[in-house]
């Protein structure tokens, strides 16, 4: 075998797998059942579609696709610290329990 034809079998293998991920995910995502949990699905998503771009930028050699992941990776880190802050601020405090906003 080849090294082009072995690197097309595993750009096609990797693309199913990737695929299937983001089908399981999007059912997370969909089903829940809470919030904590759609944000970790929200969180894979982005994961496995930066995945998906560097597949695809092996596959057709646009370098430039690089950089939309790059950018992709900032944005979910920024809303993944965003979404986690917001979870918290809801959790409401327990017995003698400070929360931030309080001054603690």
């Amino acid at each position: 075998m080849s090294g082009e034809v072995f690197l097309f079998v595993s750009e096609n293998v990797a693309l199913g797998l990737l695929a299937l991920a983001v089908a399981v995910t999007l059912v997370r995502l969909l089903r829940g059942p809470s919030l904590p949990d759609r944000i970790l699905a929200l969180d894979t998503l982005t994961v496995l579609t930066i995945s998906l771009i560097g597949v695809l930028t092996l596959r057709t050699g646009v370098t430039v696709l690089l950089d939309i992941a790059l950018a992709l990776c900032l944005v979910g880190f920024v809303a993944t610290i965003a979404l986690a802050r917001y979870v918290l601020s809801r959790v409401p405090p327990t017995q003698g329990e400070l929360r931030p906003e309080d001054g603690a």
